[in-house]
């Protein structure tokens, strides 16, 4: 994922007129900008991503807060900028995949219970990076852990 690539959708969606990916991917390119003037230099592809999965965080935490507070509208807008944005993060892992990825770090980290969850998460996570949340990896460990 590179800027230049966010560039010309936004590009694009200016042409057809589509306001809400101008208005979320124009939010995203203020971010990375200023996540690469935080960090003096260009941003690699990886905290690109990075960024747009705060970014998409972010969303899925306001529209639970607009849900409880009864904004449908806003709860539709922001689902609309999440929609957009994920469609710049690579697919998410299903949870048979999630499940695999555990029992073979299971395997290679020789955990014997719930007591070795920090053993299978450190095995766990770089493999899963970008592609699932830590917290529903950390509930899937914690379920396959109890039953070993």
């Amino acid at each position: 994922m590179q800027k230049a690539e966010i560039q010309d959708v936004v590009k694009s969606a200016m042409k057809t007129g589509d306001r809400v990916t101008l208005d979320s991917l124009r939010l995203l390119l203020s971010a990375i900008q200023n996540e690469e003037i935080k960090v003096r230099r260009e941003l690699t592809s990886d905290e690109i991503r990075g960024t747009i999965r705060t970014l998409c965080k972010q969303r899925s935490e306001s529209i639970g807060m607009f849900q409880k507070g009864g904004r449908n509208d806003l709860v539709e807008k922001e689902q609309a900028e999440l929609r957009v944005l994920q469609r710049f993060l690579p697919q998410p892992m299903t949870d048979d995949e999630l499940r695999s990825a555990i029992r073979a770090a299971i395997q290679e980290s020789g955990a014997q219970g719930p007591p070795d969850l920090g053993k299978v998460m450190k095995q766990v996570m770089p493999k899963v990076s970008g592609r699932s949340d830590g917290k529903r990896v950390n509930e899937l460990v914690r379920e396959i852990l109890g039953t070993v």
